[in-house]
């Protein structure tokens, strides 16, 4: 954009919240990175790094009751539904008052008191809950409405055609966001993916298919508020395809040599932050405020690991709460 042209025409503070958010969420990742590096994380990191733009512009549109369902990905996502971000690195750390009582980890993160259904850590797995979630408010009349996001890779597994196929038959309130990063773990997803790709999948089985830029936060949030209130209204299930890119490995420790370092640059010169400050500069949001929101969310994050690191780890005896007890499922599955 030329200097001469005018500042684009944005809501200011909305913005600014979102870009705090998103600066947020990858201060949480990069912690979160650096306390797998002391040793504190017993398992596996998936940064979202590059990818905070669909947890600022699609979760931030969800009302608070309702219901989203993430992937092993899913540390932005949880944020970006509201959930403490002490209470979360807590339950990386497996420590007691983790949202999960720290027995889920970065995985498995959840919390019911945000609608957050939860992350999981099987591909796809996750639109079959959501499938199931979105029947459960149908049958209970709400006007709630659930969101599914996963990556390019699910929509290669069985659960992508039988949750989308269950939500289309019994016209479920549910959107799926297809979180596009061009890879399935370490393979790129065009290699191993026949036909168009997720959207031409999805409008196959009849739900309507919107394709956005998955680094544009304010292009991102524009199309998930005007589906969110169709599906809200109509009680049918729509489809949301984002193309991003993943600027970090697959997980924590992947050095992710199957691309190149020119490849991974040119990417990060998308990078959604980045592209968010440009246009709030050009809307006159001098720097300085900016990079006032970025030491805040390095701040909040680094007080959030010393707080967690310091926090004990749950009684022995916790390992004995949430289990299911009733039934003997070898006797009651005939």
């Amino acid at each position: 954009m030329s200097s001469s042209a005018p500042p684009p025409n944005i809501d200011r503070d909305a913005a600014m919240s979102q870009l705090a958010l998103m600066e947020r969420i990858r201060a949480f990742e990069e912690t979160a990175m650096a306390a797998l590096g002391e040793g504190l994380v017993l398992g596996a990191i998936h940064p979202s790094i590059g990818q905070e733009a669909i947890a600022a512009g699609v979760v931030t549109e969800l009302r608070r009751d309702d219901v989203l369902l993430s992937t092993h990905r899913g540390h932005g996502h949880t944020l970006a539904k509201g959930a403490d971000s002490t209470a979360m690195m807590r339950e990386l750390i497996g420590r007691a008052g983790g949202c999960c009582s720290g027995k889920g980890g970065s995985m498995h993160i959840a919390d019911f008191s945000v609608g957050m259904l939860g992350a999981n850590g099987v591909v796809g797995a996750n639109i079959l809950i959501a499938a199931g979630a979105a029947h459960a408010i149908k049958l209970r009349g709400d006007d709630r409405i659930v969101c599914c996001i996963f990556g390019d890779g699910a929509i290669n597994r069985g659960p992508f055609l039988e949750g989308l196929n269950w939500s289309r038959v019994f016209a479920l309130p549910i959107v799926f966001v297809c979180e596009d990063n061009g890879f399935a773990s370490t393979t790129r997803t065009e290699s191993m993916t026949a036909g168009p790709g997720p959207g031409a999948r999805a409008q196959s089985l009849g739900l309507p298919s919107h394709s956005v830029d998955g680094n544009d936060v304010l292009t991102l949030t524009e199309c998930a508020r005007d589906v969110f209130t169709r599906v809200r209204v109509n009680r049918e299930p729509e489809f949301i395809h984002t193309k991003t890119y993943r600027l970090a490995g697959h997980t924590a420790s992947d050095p992710a040599t199957y691309r190149s370092t020119e490849e991974v640059q040119a990417h990060w010169r998308d990078d959604p932050i980045a592209r968010l400050r440009e246009t709030l500069a050009l809307a006159g949001v001098a720097r300085d405020e900016m990079a006032a929101l970025t030491q805040a969310a390095h701040d909040e994050m680094r007080q959030v690991l010393d707080t967690a690191r310091d926090t004990p780890f749950p009684q022995a005896d916790a390992a004995f709460s949430d289990v299911q007890d009733v039934g003997d499922p070898r006797v009651e599955a005939y």
